[in-house]
């Protein structure tokens, strides 16, 4: 195996990722316990149970990386190591106390800084999303084989498709559309679903500016993106970098096929600055 080819962390990931998405699928639907971390932020004995489940797999595999999880926060090597794993056990809790289906296992590992390989997988229909920056990204849907995913090649901003948070919606997304000429929209929950719709070629681009999103909300779903064809900064412009010691984004994201990312970004920054001051 050579250094860029991460072979054996695909595998190594693939299997953790599915295992883990067996253990929420047990519970799915139950009477499941719901604990509140903070405000408007629940978690559950799946999350739990996954994220034990992820980081055991890939620390076994994995003695010298980082990694940063969500529900244990960072182990392993120092955090600003090279590489460095971010793990989200159960992306879209609140879809999945809802039992709506909309919750995902996500996986990214970070080298130097930047995503190189992501996971994503859906329990809940059985789809699972991966991507090797450089390689390529693929999606294989129920078991079967997988199959090259790719972006769309809509340029025209008016013309695409815009996927948004089911539970987290911002003016600024409304504004975005305004000066955009947007008129397509699909709600969502997961991070990883809308990436995910994405790389499907089912949605063109998403936005989410704002607070609440962490490092392991992007690092896989990034990794898949970019592998796709795709875009994702923040709501300046500015690359993601995973290897600070705060694991929160502040600003939020923007994700796109990457035609038309800069006139999405631009038009993000002018909403963001006509908003009245808090």
């Amino acid at each position: 195996m050579t250094e860029t080819d991460y072979a054996h962390e695909r595998q190594v990931a693939r299997a953790a990722v599915l295992d883990a998405g067996r253990l929420v699928m047990g519970l799915y639907g139950t009477d499941v316990q719901v604990e509140m971390k903070g405000k408007n932020d629940p978690v559950t004995a799946a999350d739990k149970a996954s994220n034990e489940a992820l980081v055991a797999a890939l620390s076994r595999a994995f003695p010298g990386d980082a990694i940063l999880a969500e529900e244990s926060g960072a182990a392993g090597a120092a955090a600003l190591d090279r590489r460095r794993w971010c793990i989200d056990p159960l992306d879209g809790t609140k879809e999945f106390i809802a039992q709506n289906g909309e919750f995902s296992v996500m996986v990214g590992l970070a080298v130097a800084g930047r995503p190189v390989l992501g996971l994503v997988y859906q329990p809940a229909q059985d789809i699972l999303l991966e991507g090797v920056v450089g390689q390529g990204a693929w999606v294989t849907e129920g078991g079967g084989e997988p199959r090259p995913a790719r972006v769309t090649t809509v340029s025209d901003p008016a013309a695409m498709r815009l996927v948004v948070s089911r539970s987290h919606r911002n003016p600024v997304v409304d504004a975005v559309k305004r000066t955009l000429g947007i008129e397509a929209e699909r709600i969502s929950g997961s991070v990883g679903i809308k990436i995910g719709l994405l790389v499907r070629q089912l949605a063109d681009v998403y936005v989410h500016p704002g607070r609440g999103t962490k490092l392991w909300d992007t690092c896989g779903p990034e990794a898949i993106l970019l592998a796709g064809g795709g875009r994702m900064t923040d709501p300046t412009g500015a690359l993601l970098r995973y290897d600070v010691p705060e694991p929160a984004l502040p600003l939020g994201l923007v994700a796109s096929n990457g035609t038309a990312h800069d006139r999405v970004v631009d038009a993000v920054k002018a909403a963001v600055a006509a908003q009245p001051p808090r």
